[in-house]
């Protein structure tokens, strides 16, 4: 009866974390702007996302592009990018098989040989899920932390953490989490 729950357990952090990177892969609120002079009025709020930038203008209006190029972009971007589409995909087929892993657990009473080949092939993918989904958020993070502390950026550049870093890093415990579990079988 435990290990039902527990992999039950497993499966919905497994899920909320797979849909938390998907959102944080998505949102354009990984990096915004920050206020550090004393201009107390505040018109514009920048945010920087993987795929667009946004300039939303006294909360009502909210402007959106797209990046237009590829080869403009710079190699740290395009390497998150990457890393968050692969985690994306990864997180999914490591759904999936905690599906069939725990669906073949409940039907077959003979050879739990197999069923933990299912389960901790899924731990496994969501252990290096989780890793890949925290990489790029943490480097991000630090980046933004580094720059804001840095006398040598101007003040119109300092940027604070989205709301996307703080999504990417609760997916990214929810996955190593369920693959811990999933990795205890």
């Amino acid at each position: 009866m435990a290990c039902c729950v527990l992999q039950i357990t497993g499966l919905i952090c497994g899920g909320v974390g797979m849909v938390g990177a998907l959102a944080a892969t998505a949102m354009p609120q990984w990096r915004v702007s920050a206020y550090v002079d004393g201009n107390i009025v505040v018109f514009e709020t920048i945010w920087e996302g993987l795929w667009m930038d946004c300039i939303s203008q006294l909360g009502i209006r909210l402007q959106c592009k797209f990046y237009d190029s590829m080869l403009a972009l710079p190699p740290p971007l395009e390497a998150f990018r990457a890393l968050m589409c692969l985690a994306v995909g990864l997180a999914v087929v490591s759904f999936l098989m905690a599906i069939v892993g725990v669906k073949y657990t409940h039907h077959s009473k003979e050879g739990p040989q197999r069923v933990s080949i299912f389960i901790l092939a899924a731990g496994v993918a969501f252990l290096l899920t989780g890793a890949l989904v925290l990489i790029p958020v943490s480097w991000t993070g630090g980046s933004i932390v580094r720059d804001f502390y840095d006398p040598a950026v101007p003040a119109p550049l300092k940027r604070e953490l989205g709301a996307a870093l703080y999504v990417g890093w609760g997916s990214g415990a929810l996955l190593l989490a369920a693959g811990a579990m999933y990795c205890r079988f």
